[in-house]
């Protein structure tokens, strides 16, 4: 049975890693898999999903407003394909989520997302907080932050690494932009800013 997942962590978690892998299973059974990113987000080249320790693999891309129904019916129109993987949900609108729903619901194939949960200030990403209310099962991608503890916020930092409250939810950037913490040292940076 096709179900909507979405597999949510902080920063550096390991997400992408986890996507690569799960798509290679498919692949390594014979089987075909869609994988999808957001098309803003060129830090590994152009329509590519890559993971920290080195593996990646080219992927077809998505913008926001575009239509993600179509974009998976197109998909499987040309042939038999077992899963959609889309790295970078976080950056989805509510009404592509719900064109998720849909392509699982009435296409009959299983969408695993990956994506961060919230953003540096702490609030949710409107395609995170769409997959909190639609996904059929969630799970999370741990890492931990610099005291031990689980990691579940992310601090934008500034070029003097001084932490930043302020600025657009989304920034494209990695371990020089963002640092993964736990909530009490979140808490303890953002009151210092």
């Amino acid at each position: 049975m096709a179900k909507l997942y979405f597999h949510y962590s902080t920063m550096n978690a390991g997400k992408s890693t986890v996507l690569l892998q799960a798509s290679h299973n498919y692949i390594e059974r014979g089987m075909q898999s869609y994988l999808l990113t957001y098309g803003f987000d060129d830090r590994a080249g152009t329509a590519r999903i890559a993971s920290r320790i080195g593996i990646g693999a080219d992927a077809d891309t998505f913008t926001p407003g575009e239509d993600m129904y179509a974009k998976i019916k197109a998909r499987l129109d040309q042939g038999p394909c077992a899963c959609i993987f889309i790295d970078e949900s976080q950056f989805m609108t509510k009404d592509q989520v719900w064109e998720l729903a849909r392509a699982v619901d009435d296409l009959k194939v299983p969408v695993m997302c990956y994506g961060l949960r919230v953003d540096f200030r702490g609030e949710l990403f409107p395609g995170s907080a769409a997959l909190l209310a639609l996904a059929d099962e969630m799970r999370e991608v741990r890492t931990i932050c610099h005291c031990g503890k689980k990691a579940s916020m992310v601090l934008r930092m500034d070029e003097n690494g001084h932490p930043l409250m302020d600025g657009a939810q989304v920034q494209i950037g990695g371990n020089e932009t963002y640092v993964s913490v736990c909530r009490r040292h979140w808490r303890e940076a953002v009151e210092n800013t």
